[in-house]
Order: structure tokens, then C-alpha cells, then sequence
């Protein structure tokens, strides 16, 4: 896992993009949205890799996400 002193985190997500995007839709974001995306993030990018080693590759692929 890809942590930042303190426990936290890297953030993978650009909030901005983000938030612009929810905005386009017509919506606001909350405060912890964004973190909560970026656990979501991490979450999916474990399973990838997790899938991805135990078919013996070292890529990871469309189908692992």
C-alpha cells in the first residue's frame, strides 16, 4: 500500500477533476468525498494486482480492474 507519513493514504484521485466533473453533472461535492473516492481507488488497484499475480502476470490488465 502506497501510504504518506502519518498513515494516510497517497492521494490518486486529481479532486479537481473531481469535483468539476460532479459539478457538470449538476451536483456538489462534500467534503470527504474525495477521500473516500481515493479509498475506493486504492480498494480497486489492490484487486488488480492481487488477480493479476495469481494468473502469474506481472501487467496489469483491463479485466484485472
Amino acid at each position: 500500500m502506497a501510504k504518506k507519513k502519518g498513515g494516510k493514504k497517497e492521494v490518486l484521485v486529481v479532486a479537481s477533476k473531481v469535483k468539476a466533473y460532479i459539478k457538470s453533472k449538476g451536483a456538489m461535492t462534500s467534503s470527504d468525498a474525495i477521500g473516500s473516492l481515493n479509498e475506493h481507488v486504492h480498494a480497486i488497484l489492490d484487486a488488480a494486482v492481487k488477480r493479476t499475480k495469481a494468473n502469474r502476470r506481472s501487467t496489469v490488465k483491463p479485466q484485472d480492474l
